[in-house]
């Protein structure tokens, strides 16, 4: 969909794994609380987790689709996921960032 160039999708392919690994322990915590809340019963707990889980095993920053075509769009789930942040893609080319930045303020 969008044109990358190679040193960008070298480099997602360098960071993605951390990036994901943050996020996933982001969200375990997430869960811990679920699991430590007092005011919640047993089974209340169970089915929050649950719930959690399922949603959150769809989002990018647990599993990606690697494609060259797909990465702005890739790039902008992680951002509106949390799992990254504009920071996080300072070492890419100004031309991406500046797509992400287009495409964001629409």
């Amino acid at each position: 969909m969008y044109g990358v160039n190679e040193k960008d999708w070298k480099l997602l392919r360098k960071k993605i794994g951390g990036w994901q690994e943050a996020y996933m322990d982001r969200l375990n915590q997430e869960y811990m609380k679920i699991l430590q809340d007092e005011e919640l019963a047993p089974s209340q707990k169970f089915w929050a987790l649950e719930k959690r889980i399922q949603n959150d095993k769809k989002d990018t920053g647990v599993i990606i689709e690697m494609r060259r075509s797909m990465m702005v769009l890739n790039l902008l789930s992680l951002l509106n996921e949390g799992a990254i942040t504009m920071e996080d893609l300072e070492d890419f080319s100004e031309e991406l960032k500046e797509k992400i930045r287009e495409i964001r303020e629409d």
